[in-house]
């Protein structure tokens, strides 16, 4: 088991999947009283081989009685039943923020965590780092659900937010002290590495591809999701595609 995880909050509700609104709202039938009702859903990503007729989605009743949507999905399963993926687009900073507190990605081995959400440019980037010679490090973290033949792809719908974060820390990295990573989080645990998704997005795939080429990290780990808790598991190979 790993040492470092975050919990998932409950009690979840099982439920199937039938249809997809838009981007941020389900139809689902409950499977304890048979009724169809909208839930919303934190991934924007299109997770067509994830959201297929009849698949199982895991819901957590909504904190707030007045929201529109009285559910939120949480977690949706694999095919075959095997095991289940987060939806939750917010997990992989939670994970990597206490990764980095207790010092356990030995790919950023001698940085601390000095803040998380930091402005840089026209963007909020995910988290500060120094390291004891006085260098700096911005890292941003995206979360992949999207997974072909044991290759995590990034991302699954054109992102023009990604490639603007790739950019800006291409050109943070030709600054004098300092330093850039990009740490791509695949929450499920199916993956062998990580590539950028050409196909889907070339412009992400290319501003990634340059911003490495200027000294940008691209880093990659995958988890272990469970129906209470999400793992961190094991590194990954990255690369652009």
């Amino acid at each position: 088991m790993s040492s470092v995880a975050v919990p998932i909050a409950g009690p979840l509700i099982p439920s199937r999947f039938i249809v997809r609104h838009n981007r941020f709202v389900l139809r689902v039938e409950l499977e304890d009283s048979g009724e169809a009702v909208d839930v919303h859903m934190a991934d924007p990503g299109r997770l067509r081989e994830l959201l297929l007729p009849g698949r199982r989605i895991w819901l957590r009743p909504a904190s707030k009685p007045d929201r529109k949507t009285q559910w939120s999905a949480v977690l949706v399963e694999r095919a075959g039943g095997r095991e289940m993926v987060s939806l939750d687009t917010t997990l992989p900073n939670r994970l990597m923020a206490r990764a980095l507190e207790v010092c356990a990605l030995p790919e950023v081995a001698g940085w601390t965590l000095v803040r998380a959400e930091f402005p840089m440019g026209r963007s909020r980037l995910d988290f500060l780092l120094a390291d004891g010679a006085g260098k700096q490090m911005a890292m941003e973290v995206k979360s992949v659900t999207l997974v072909e033949d044991g290759v995590a792809l990034f991302p699954d719908a054109v992102t023009e937010r990604g490639a603007r974060h790739v950019k800006e820390l291409g050109e943070l990295v030709r600054k004098a002290g300092w330093e850039a990573a990009v740490l791509f989080v695949v929450q499920r645990s199916d993956a062998r590495e990580v590539r950028a998704a050409r196909s889907i997005d070339p412009k992400f795939a290319e501003a990634l591809e340059v911003a490495k080429g200027a000294g940008l990290r691209v880093l990659g780990r995958r988890c272990h999701v469970f129906a209470d808790r999400v793992e961190l598991g094991a590194a990954l190979p990255a690369d652009v595609g």
